[in-house]
């Protein structure tokens, strides 16, 4: 299906699903790569994708996608029962009680997915629920560290995340929502949101859900290189444009018609929710956020704002925190956003832990994909520093593999170390150690779960910087 060409005369659709071992190989050596059944894009697109290196980005990106579509039913059904039987314990009183249960021949609750004693496996590697009560509003830490608390939360069903935002943090819950996914075509983009008052000032956080562990199609999005180019504004991944609320035939108009059977897009909602509630309160801000794929949808979501120049909202955005996330446009968008940014004041803080691979896809290239602002990169031992790109940009390297293999080790074996050091709150329990032993077959995997996000809001060294000192850094070699 191609791009309609209202507003998108430059465009490059992957579709992995259709591309034979054959044309894999095909790829490095085709000269018309655009009349093949597995990439659709107007004629003339070729010029654009040559050379060995960005042929060899499309064969990795088409390769991946190739695997995923191969395991996504197994590893759909086995991450979701292995999450269901996390659960157990948690809807039976306890392992212990359940195990006895179980011997004694009585009844065993079956989890409700539902239910607020019901949590996520990304909820399961990350236990914590509690923001840090250390930090206070006001503090540098606060922002960082209670994006990445609602970030997490996102992960979770609604019984559960009302009951953690009203009883652990004291704060009011505003909704969970379900929007329609283009890309996928169901509804599967998430995002929570809540409120925090204080006397007359109040806060409201909008955190998007991001990759599902087991989710195949997740991942395929981040690794996809499918983009649509916008007139005046560059590339943009289709796949998290999809995600937010592009329309296909119009792009992103302003409005949108509303109607009773019309579908819901996160964009649109959004936006119209936080004019609502911001009106009632001249004193109130708003945070987006997101970890992984919800980091994407963040940025992007503040990047359609300025686009559509919607001041009076752009006035109230406190700050944008991702974490772990992918790349969303090529270094035009980038630069425009960059300028945008600058223009309404939009602060941006892109934190990246590590070897986190995440950040590192899709694959940085001028012709693809490149991150804009400035990125906060905390190493292993959470110092964190103000960079231009996060070191290893692109993961997969020779020269990187033995150092990632090493940092992976010591952070097994950190776990065991820092609830010693630092407390109980660091504790990781079987299951993230687990996960850890999975980040020895495959640095960065691990790194890119919530567990150390969490960690470097609340150990990592504070980062002081204003927005446009920031911006500059990042302008000196573009």
């Amino acid at each position: 299906m191609g791009c309609n060409k209202e507003f998108c005369k430059d465009y490059l659709e992957l579709k992995a699903e259709e591309a034979s071992c054959c044309d894999l190989f095909r790829i490095f050596y085709s000269c018309e790569l655009e009349k093949k059944n597995f990439l659709d894009a107007p004629e003339g697109t070729d010029h654009k994708i040559q050379g060995i290196r960005r042929r060899w980005i499309i064969f990795a990106s088409v390769s991946m996608q190739r695997f995923l579509i191969s395991v996504r039913k197994p590893m759909n059904t086995v991450g979701s029962k292995i999450e269901l039987c996390l659960n157990y314990p948690s809807c039976n009183g306890g392992l212990l009680r359940l195990f006895f249960n179980i011997i004694l021949g009585k009844e065993v609750i079956r989890p409700d997915m539902k239910s607020e004693n019901y949590t996520s496996m990304v909820g399961k590697l990350d236990w914590r629920v509690d923001l840090d009560k250390t930090i206070n509003m006001g503090d540098s830490h606060y922002g960082p560290s209670l994006s990445i608390m609602a970030a997490k939360l996102s992960y979770e069903n609604e019984a559960f995340s009302k009951k953690v935002i009203t009883q652990n943090w004291q704060m009011d819950f505003i909704k969970l929502y379900n929007f329609w996914n283009a890309y996928q075509e169901v509804y599967t983009t998430q995002a929570i949101m809540f409120q925090d008052k204080v006397e007359d000032s109040n806060l409201v956080v909008v955190a998007f859900r991001g990759t599902i562990p087991y989710n195949a199609d997740h991942w395929i999005t981040d690794v996809d290189l499918s983009w649509y180019e916008l007139a005046g504004v560059g590339k943009l991944h289709a796949g998290f444009m999809k995600a937010l609320g592009l329309q296909k035939n119009t792009g992103w108009p302003k409005e949108i018609e509303e109607s009773p059977d019309q579908k819901l897009f996160a964009y649109y909602e959004i936006r119209k929710e936080l004019k609502r509630i911001l009106s009632k309160n001249e004193k109130a801000k708003f945070i987006l956020t997101g970890h992984s794929l919800g980091g994407a949808l963040a940025i992007l979501f503040a990047a359609i704002l300025t686009l559509h120049e919607e001041e009076w909202l752009l006035d109230k955005l406190e700050g944008v925190y991702t974490f772990g996330q992918p790349r969303v446009g090529d270094p035009q968008f980038g630069n425009i956003m960059k300028d945008k940014f600058n223009k309404y004041d939009v602060k941006y803080y892109r934190h990246v832990y590590s070897n986190d691979m995440v950040p590192r896809l899709p694959y940085d290239d001028t012709t693809f994909f490149k991150h804009f602002g400035s990125c906060l990169y905390y190493n292993s031992l959470y110092n964190g520093k103000m960079l231009e790109e996060e070191p290893n940009k692109n993961y997969f390297s020779v020269l990187w593999f033995f150092p990632m293999l090493l940092i992976a080790v010591y952070e097994f074996i950190r776990g065991f170390i820092l609830p010693w050091t630092k407390g109980s709150h660091y504790r990781e329990d079987w299951f993230q150690k687990m996960f850890r032993i999975v980040g020895l077959v495959i640095p960065g995997l691990s790194a890119h779960t919530t567990i150390d996000y969490v960690n470097l809001t609340r150990l990592g060294s504070v980062l002081h910087f204003t927005q446009s000192a920031a911006n500059q850094d990042c302008l000196k070699d573009d």
